[in-house]
């Protein structure tokens, strides 16, 4: 039987149609965010839209991501750490006929609470992709507007971490004194020398309010181009995110710190994480989330 297997996030839609050999028969990407849709938005677009454009009406579907929240198509609730992934299938949560919905994780943060949505999928995926990956502990971490660093111990989720850090690169960027900072069209984003002088600026990423105003200072003071104070700022904020986080989650394993996501962005991060003596491994995000989703289609029957 074919499914419609889908990673539906806050600013797109990833779909597959999958068939029972579990080849890709089809993929689309659509712009259809959560963040976007209006209330019971969600279920009309899928038909309408989603289903007709792949050709999988009456399919049977699995969705992961934000469509689980509460600002999605159904609340599809939370799974409580520690957890060993395949719980993960036995809780889906049904939206209507045909159409269910993984849920996400909990557990006790550093100052409250944590909550994933979406990044879960990702980790069922990972695990999956090298069987050794199932054993020993494991730092895992997803970049991103909400990166996830996750403990893993035997392939079960003991604990995880949220950082702002994308959605802080991208309010300080807009709004804010850090702003005018900015050259015409903020051309070199991917300056490699500016990410470096944000990465040592980050320091042990303590007082960070205070260094984020260095961008503001060394355009000031001419020690950084206009056109290089985006670059800088993730280097900041990544490099302070990875020296805080970094000795409190990984203090407990010698491995290297497995990197899931956008490959570009996870090359930055790699960039940080090498400037501190830590090595790297890489995993495509799309390609964990894919792999995640038809895990949890098996074990859910």
């Amino acid at each position: 039987m074919a499914v419609l297997l889908g990673d539906w996030g806050t600013s797109s839609l990833r779909a597959w149609v999958i068939g029972p050999d579990g080849d890709v028969l089809a993929f689309r990407r659509f712009p259809l965010g959560v963040g976007a849709l209006g209330p019971g938005e969600a279920a009309a677009r899928f038909e309408d839209d989603v289903r007709p454009a792949l050709e999988a009406r009456g399919m049977p579907a699995l969705l992961s991501g934000m469509i689980g929240s509460n600002l999605g198509w159904a609340a599809a609730g939370y799974v409580d750490c520690p957890i060993s992934l395949d719980v993960i299938a036995k809780s889906l949560t049904s939206a209507a006929p045909g159409v269910r919905i993984v849920p996400g994780l909990r557990c006790a943060g550093l100052a409250g609470p944590d909550v994933m949505r979406g990044e879960e999928t990702q980790l069922v995926g990972w695990l999956v992709g090298e069987p050794a990956r199932g054993s020993g502990r494991r730092l895992v971490c997803l970049p991103g507007t909400h990166a996830k660093w996750v403990r893993m111990v035997d392939g079960r989720v003991e604990g995880f971490i949220t950082a702002m850090t994308g959605e802080l690169y991208a309010l300080l960027n807009a709004h804010g004194t850090l702003r005018f900072s900015h050259g015409p069209g903020d051309a070199a984003v991917n300056d490699a020398e500016a990410f470096d002088q944000g990465l040592e600026a980050a320091g042990d990423g303590g007082a960070l309010a205070a260094r984020l105003f260095s961008v503001r200072g060394r355009i000031v003071a001419g020690e950084l181009a206009p056109n290089g104070s985006a670059a800088y700022l993730s280097g900041l904020l990544i490099g302070a995110e990875v020296a805080g986080l970094h000795p409190l989650m990984g203090a407990w394993t010698d491995a290297p710190v497995d990197l899931v996501g956008d490959a570009a962005l996870c090359a930055w991060y790699a960039r940080a994480f090498d400037k501190r003596g830590v090595a790297t491994r890489f995993a495509d995000g799309e390609a964990v989330a894919l792999a995640g989703l038809r895990e949890i289609w098996r074990l859910a029957g």
